[in-house]
């Protein structure tokens, strides 16, 4: 799995990761697993599964560490 910090979180429900790379990656509050979505916060690090959705590249099972 890959890891990341949340760079920017929205209150629609879905956010971006800063991979360390020049890419960010989508994430939706669905693939957010072992806590629900209000209790992420920017800053915080964690890892995911790179996937692929209907716009491009997302993160999924997105995990706290």
């Amino acid at each position: 799995m890959a890891e990341g910090t949340i760079k920017r979180l929205t209150d629609k429900g879905f956010g971006f990761i800063d991979t360390g790379t020049n890419q960010d990656i989508f994430f939706h509050s669905s693939n957010v697993e072992g806590v629900g979505y209000d209790e992420l916060r920017e800053g915080q690090q964690v890892s995911y599964t790179e996937g692929r959705g209907p716009k491009g590249p997302r993160a999924e099972n997105v995990t706290p560490i």
